[in-house]
């Protein structure tokens, strides 16, 4: 099945994007910073609709699936905005795992929308088990800094509510329409909100101090989750939601790798027995899905 490899791509390509991105947002202003990639994104979305030729099929849209694909462009916007500005206050090992605790409401919400009951049993023990290596997983910090933790925490539990939204969205937007003209679209809402966002709060004058370094990453942020978008979307469309999504979300082990070989973040033993049942449970989902 053709859609289950596009799953485990995203995934691959969603672990770049999360260290790529926190190399990029150093010194850079995470909303600025957002609205950078988006640019990237946006580019190299159009350019694979060109390539497969979906372009001219824009007038054939039903306007239910483009309100839809508006409404997951928009909770798309508003998870990236939070998910990195927490990657900018906090760890890496521990904003990402609750970020992915997305799947467990995109689950419930795939039965409840879509009707996903197949081993619902299964589906549930699994999204409990993921509960858990969640909260493993999320360690508290041991600084004075109280305040700024309680802030990446709020932003990251943003992003995941969000992200949740955007697949039940994507999933109804996308019905009938090519995939890759679907994710161009949505590429394009996200790309007005993010600046609006910028020049509202003022941030546009940071344009002409950023770090050179940092917007090579950001960029290459950008084409990286242009990638996973691709598959992602392409998998979604063809695939199940409550299978699709577990896979995408099997990211965490390579960002985890990543963040260790990038920036020495090492794992507890409590932290690490999350990561192995976060990593059950979503193998065992995507399985029995």
């Amino acid at each position: 099945m053709e859609w289950l490899l596009m799953a485990v791509l995203s995934a691959v390509f969603a672990a770049l994007t999360s260290i790529l991105a926190k190399c990029g947002i150093r010194k850079t202003d995470s909303d600025l910073a957002t609205a950078l990639r988006t640019v990237v994104v946006l580019l190299f979305a159009w350019v694979m609709v060109f390539i497969v030729g979906s372009a001219g099929t824009i007038g054939q849209i039903a306007p239910k699936s483009l309100v839809f694909l508006i409404l997951s462009g928009l909770s798309t916007g508003a998870s990236w905005i939070c998910y990195f500005k927490a990657l900018s206050l906090g760890d890496v090992n521990k904003v990402v795992p609750i970020d992915k605790s997305s799947t467990i409401l995109t689950v419930l919400l795939a039965i409840i929308c879509f009707g996903e009951t197949a081993h619902l049993a299964v589906k549930l023990i699994c999204t409990a088990v993921l509960a858990v290596g969640i909260f493993l997983m999320v360690e508290k910090k041991k600084t004075e800094e109280k305040e700024q933790s309680r802030a990446w925490w709020i932003f990251a539990v943003l992003s995941a509510v969000f992200a949740a939204l955007t697949s039940i969205f994507a999933k109804v937007g996308i019905d009938g329409v090519e995939s890759n003209l679907g994710t161009a679209l949505r590429t394009g809402v996200v790309l007005v909100m993010a600046w609006v966002i910028v020049f509202a709060r003022g941030k546009h004058k940071e344009l002409r101090s950023l770090d050179r370094r940092e917007l090579l990453f950001i960029a290459l942020s950008g084409i990286a989750t242009g990638a996973s978008w691709l598959c992602y979307y392409y998998a979604i469309q063809h695939g199940k939601v409550s299978v699709v999504v577990p896979i995408d979300k099997m990211s965490i082990v390579l960002t985890v790798l990543f963040a260790y070989i990038v920036f020495k973040e090492k794992l507890s033993k409590k932290a690490f027995v999350g990561l192995c049942l976060m990593v059950a449970a979503t193998v065992v989902m995507a399985i029995f899905g």
